[in-house]
């Protein structure tokens, strides 16, 4: 792992942002870990460095505009179009029903592609569904970057709908790298091994 996701794990540790011990998932399954990266706001020089990270996978994609998932992803977003000089729109969760309606905000044009951004991602569901509105208002989507992927088969099931994840850090990256600097001990990291191996 090179230095600067070497740096970021430590961070995001220090940060609080990635707990070890267990927890209950939103589905309702017991993990080992537990990822709160909307704390990254809190921290405006790791966001930052965050951001860099999410440019350096966007360098070699070939897109138009930046779709950040709301809710957690939007201030990402924000750094990364700030970081990027990258044209932000996003997806809404709920369409107004007054005012313009929009299910998308932002500046766009049909027939653009967008790079879809999130957080993280354990399946693939969130994502589908976040993209849904953008395929819907014409745009073009093959693309998703997300900081840390979960591995919880996300990547095979974006694969199998015919979109590409791009990460800049795995869980087990993540654990591993904990683990080396004795911030994790080997009960900890065996348990989440554990739990990747059966996901």
């Amino acid at each position: 792992m090179d230095a600067a996701r070497l740096d970021i794990c430590r961070r995001l540790h220090d940060l609080g942002a990635v707990k070890l011990g267990s927890f209950t998932l939103k589905s309702g399954a017991r993990s080992p870990v537990y990822i709160d990266l909307r704390l990254l706001v809190s921290d405006p020089g790791l966001l930052a460095d965050v951001a860099r990270a999410y440019a350096n996978l966007l360098d070699g994609l070939v897109f138009d505009r930046i779709a950040a998932i709301p809710y957690a992803a939007l201030p990402i977003g924000t750094a990364v179009a700030l970081a990027t000089g990258r044209p932000l729109i996003y997806p809404r969760k709920e369409v107004k029903a007054y005012g313009t309606g929009q299910a998308i905000e932002g500046h766009f044009a049909a027939g653009e592609t967008a790079v879809v951004l999130d957080d993280l991602i354990s399946s693939g569901g969130s994502k589908r569904e976040a993209i849904a509105p953008l395929e819907a208002a014409g745009l073009v989507v093959r693309d998703v970057v997300v900081l840390i992927d979960r591995q919880g088969g996300g990547a095979e099931d974006l694969a199998a709908a015919g979109y590409r994840l791009h990460r800049v850090l795995t869980l087990r990256e993540i654990v591993a790298a904990l683990h080396a600097d004795g911030r994790v001990g080997d009960d900890a990291r065996a348990a989440v091994e554990a739990f990747l191996g059966a996901a």
